[in-house]
C-alpha cells in the first residue's frame, strides 16, 4: 500500500478503486473529516467518468436518499452496495455501502482528478444516520484487519496545484514503519465522531499566544486530511496573523494575503519562507500530565501556488479563519505520518519520511512538556451547538403546549362566543410557516 495515493495539497489526495461488476475504474479522494462513501453516478461537465450503477450486475439499491454538506460543496445522492477491490489496498473484494451522487453543488471542481469520496471519520457522522455501516468498518468485519489506518501526503514545498501529482501512502490496518521516523506521539481522541483532539497552546515563532486553552477547541479541534488549510477559530487565526507579522522580516502585507483573496509574489531566485516564524500546536499526551508539540516550519504554510511571467512566483497563505472549529489539515498533516488508531481511541504523530526540501526537514516533534501551566480540560463537555438545539427544543415544546392549550380553551368555549375566519384571517403555509420552520 505504499505509494498507492496521488494528489495534491489544494486538490486533495486521492486513491484508485475498482467498483462493481464489471470492474469500473475511479479515483476517490481520502477524507478523515466525513463518514461517507460516495461516487459520481451521472454524468458532470467538471468529470471525464462516473460510476454507472446500471451496468454493474452486482449492484443492490437500497432505496435511501442521502445529502451531505461539508465546508466547502454538497451533495445528494442514493445508497445502494456493491462490491470493490483496491489495486494498491487490502488484497480481496467487499461489499461496501455507496452513494451514487446524482446532484451536487461545488463538490466536483474543476481540474480536480477524483470522483468520490471515502469518508474515514466515525459512523456517528454518517448519513443519513450512523446505522449506515462506513467504508473502513466494513473492510475491519470483512478482511480482519486491526482497526488502524495511518495517512502519508507528500506535499511538502510543491505547488498546491498544477499538471503534475504529488504522491503518499493509505495504510489500511496498521503502520508502515519505512513512511517515518523517530518516535510516535499520540494524543487521545476526546470524541469518536469526527477525530476530535484536544490542543493546549499555540506557539508563533517560540512565542506562546497566551489563549485561553478552550480557544483552541472551539467548538472542536479535528484532525481532517479533506481539509485543504490549517484552519484556525478567529479569534486564534487573529492572534497568529498578528504574531506572523510582528516576528516576520515583511511588516507590510496586504490584508487580502491574509484572509486567502491575494497571493505574494517573489522572484524566483529568492526564496520566501525564511522571512516567516515557525508555528506550533501542542497536543495533550496519552500521560495526560504531559503534551508534546508539532511543528511547521513555512515552507509547509506560505504555499507555492504559480509562476507569473518569467521571474516571479507567486504563494498563498496556507491558514484561514473557522467560525466552528480548529482543524488540522492538509496544510500540516503534509509535514508528518498520522496514525488513527480506532482501536486504542488515540491519533499519532510521526516525522513523515517525505517531508523534506532540499534534504532539509519542514516539521518537527518534540517533547514532553509538562501541562501544569495548562488548565485540566481544555475541552468543552459539550459542544457549542448542542446547547443551541436544546434550547430551541425546548422553546419549540413550550410553544406547540401553549398552542395545544389555547385549542383546548375555544374548543370548550360556546359556539356564539367563537370568531368566524374569514379569507383574510388565514395564514398562508409559504408565506409564514415554511419560512420559519427549522430544517
Amino acid at each position: 500500500m505504499v505509494a498507492n495515493l496521488e494528489g495534491d495539497s489544494g486538490r486533495g489526495y486521492y486513491l484508485e478503486m475498482l467498483l462493481g461488476s464489471p470492474p469500473q475504474k475511479l479515483n476517490i479522494l481520502v477524507d478523515t473529516g466525513s463518514s461517507n462513501f460516495a461516487v459520481a453516478g451521472a454524468p458532470n461537465e467538471e468529470l471525464t467518468t462516473y460510476f454507472d450503477s446500471e451496468k454493474s450486475s452486482t449492484y443492490i439499491p437500497l432505496g435511501v436518499e442521502v445529502s451531505v454538506k461539508y465546508t466547502q460543496g454538497s451533495w445528494t445522492g442514493t445508497l445502494g452496495t456493491d462490491i470493490i477491490t483496491m489495486p494498491k489496498g487490502i488484497n480481496g473484494t467487499y461489499t461496501i455501502n455507496i452513494a451514487t451522487i446524482s446532484q451536487s453543488e461545488n463538490f466536483f471542481l474543476k481540474g480536480i482528478k477524483w470522483q468520490g469520496i471515502l469518508g474515514l471519520a466515525y459512523d456517528a457522522l454518517a448519513k443519513p444516520s450512523s446505522s449506515v455501516e462506513t467504508f473502513f468498518d466494513s473492510l475491519v468485519n470483512q478482511a480482519n484487519i486491526p482497526d488502524v489506518f495511518s495517512l502519508q501526503m507528500c506535499g511538502a514545498g510543491l505547488p498546491i496545484s498544477g499538471t503534475g501529482t504529488n504522491g503518499g501512502s493509505l495504510i489500511l490496518g496498521g503502520i508502515e514503519p519505512s513512511l517515518y521516523k523517530g518516535e510516535i506521539w499520540y494524543t487521545p481522541i476526546q470524541r469518536e465522531w469526527y477525530y476530535q483532539v484536544e490542543i493546549l497552546k499555540l506557539e508563533v515563532g517560540g512565542q506562546n499566544l497566551n489563549l485561553d486553552c478552550k480557544e483552541y477547541n472551539s467548538d472542536k479541534a479535528i484532525v481532517d486530511s479533506g481539509t485543504t488549510l490549517l484552519r484556525l477559530p478567529e479569534k486564534v487565526f487573529s492572534a497568529v496573523v498578528e504574531a506572523i507579522i510582528q516576528t516576520s522580516l515583511i511588516q507590510e502585507f496586504p490584508p487580502g494575503f491574509w484572509s486567502g483573496t491575494q497571493l505574494a509574489c517573489w522572484v524566483k531566485t529568492e526564496k520566501p519562507w525564511t522571512f516567516f516564524p515557525e508555528i506550533s500546536i501542542y497536543l495533550r499526551d496519552e500521560n495526560v500530565s504531559r503534551s508534546f508539540r508539532i511543528t511547521i516550519l513555512p515552507q509547509l504554510y506560505i504555499q507555492p501556488v504559480l509562476e507569473y511571467g518569467e521571474n516571479l512566483a507567486c504563494y498563498r497563505f496556507g491558514i484561514s479563519s473557522s467560525n466552528n472549529a480548529l482543524v488540522i489539515g492538509a496544510t500540516v498533516m503534509e509535514g508528518f505520518y498520522v496514525i488513527f488508531d480506532r482501536a486504542q481511541k488515540r491519533v499519532g504523530f510521526a516525522l513523515s519520511t517525505c517531508a523534506e526540501m532540499d534534504g532539509s526537514p519542514v516539521s518537527e516533534i518534540k517533547g514532553p512538556f509538562t501541562t501544569a501551566d495548562v488548565a485540566s480540560t481544555c475541552v468543552s463537555t459539550i459542544s457549542l451547538h448542542e446547547p443551541l438545539l436544546w434550547i430551541v427544543s425546548y422553546t419549540l415544546m413550550s410553544f406547540c403546549g401553549l398552542v395545544l392549550l389555547v385549542l383546548v380553551i375555544l374548543l370548550l368555549l360556546p359556539a356564539r362566543c367563537r370568531h368566524h375566519y374569514t379569507d383574510n384571517d388565514l395564514v398562508n403555509d409559504e408565506s409564514s410557516l415554511v419560512r420559519h420552520r427549522w430544517k
